[in-house]
């Protein structure tokens, strides 16, 4: 079966998305994090409107499965909100009114099915707020595969200088990344077994996130010497499908050792890694599972990495990581 259109569809959303929320990111002062995070709020409620319009007229018996609804947004006291979301996404759709809007965010609001999409309208808040990395992530899932991901990435660095990528993947089609300025897509593959520069794994900027000193010591029994570098958001993924790092560890953090991830967190990502030649499994090895709920309850932690150092870095878990 070809997912041509919903490739399409799904990357045009991803770079309509992108561009809504680097208008509200310009316009945040730098001591944002520590104070008022309203414009954080517009940039996730708009870029969810936006995407899911966009899947909602292509594909109207597709589920969405988003972060976002807008419950909060439709009393009265968010009215000012409303109007600063609409004029955001007036800029991409010149018709739009608070009621489509509010109607758009809500059309995220689906649940699990055979076939359906999930999304993050801006996956790692922290690092969209500090001016950093963050990722903007769509998916089609269908019988529990991944079939179609897009990830959109406006601050990771991109070959000539540029920063800003886009990642591309269709099930058996291979991975793909282009500047999201625009460009063409070119193919692109994980780091190569023999390539040692940059030979280094990736992992979350917030401590709170995953154990790191684990990973620290998963990384180096698996032969990883070099210290960490550390990113937010689904833009770690694409540092491994496109071979800036070999491994991406999230280990569940000892204060919340239940913890379980949700899917729109990992979905695009993983299915780039995997169609880049790499492998994303649980620390046990077991696939991610997409076809249950919104949390991956069966899977504890996330390994992704270039597929040739997988299976040593799982063997530390089973004998050295008890």
């Amino acid at each position: 079966m070809s997912y041509e259109q919903e490739k399409q569809v799904a990357i045009e959303a991803a770079i309509a998305a992108a561009k809504l929320c680097e208008q509200v990111r310009a316009a945040i002062p730098a001591a944002m994090e520590k104070s008022d995070k309203s414009p954080v709020t517009i940039a996730d409620y708009g870029s969810q409107a936006v995407i899911c319009k966009a899947i909602s007229e292509a594909f109207p018996d597709d589920p969405v499965v988003g972060e976002e609804d807008a419950a909060q947004l439709r009393e009265p006291a968010m009215a000012e909100n409303l109007t600063k979301i609409t004029d955001y996404v007036k800029e991409l759709i010149a018709d739009a009114t608070p009621e489509q809007v509010l109607d758009w965010i809500d059309r995220g609001n689906g649940t699990v099915a055979p076939r359906y999409w999930t999304l993050d309208p801006i996956d790692g808040t922290k690092g969209f707020l500090r001016q950093d990395q963050y990722a903007v992530a769509i998916a089609l899932v269908e019988a529990g595969d991944i079939k179609v991901g897009v990830l959109a990435c406006p601050a990771l660095p991109v070959e000539g200088g540029e920063t800003g990528a886009l990642f591309v993947a269709v099930r058996g089609e291979g991975a793909q990344m282009m500047p999201l300025a625009g460009g063409e897509l070119r193919p692109i593959q994980v780091m190569s077994a023999g390539n040692v520069s940059n030979f280094r794994f990736v992992e979350s900027v917030e401590a709170a996130h995953s154990d790191q000193s684990r990973q620290d010591a998963v990384a180096k029994a698996a032969g990883i010497t070099a210290p960490s570098v550390r990113m937010d958001s689904q833009a770690k993924y694409g540092a491994v499908a496109c071979g800036m790092a070999a491994l991406y560890l999230r280990l569940p953090s000892p204060k919340t050792p239940d913890y379980r991830e949700n899917i729109w967190d990992h979905a695009a990502g993983a299915i780039v890694v995997e169609e880049a030649g790499g492998r994303v499994t649980d620390m046990y090895g077991i696939p991610l599972n997409f076809s249950e709920s919104t949390k991956m309850v069966n899977n504890q932690g996330v390994v992704v990495s270039n597929g040739a150092i997988h299976d040593a870095v799982l063997e530390v878990f089973r004998e050295k990581m008890p």
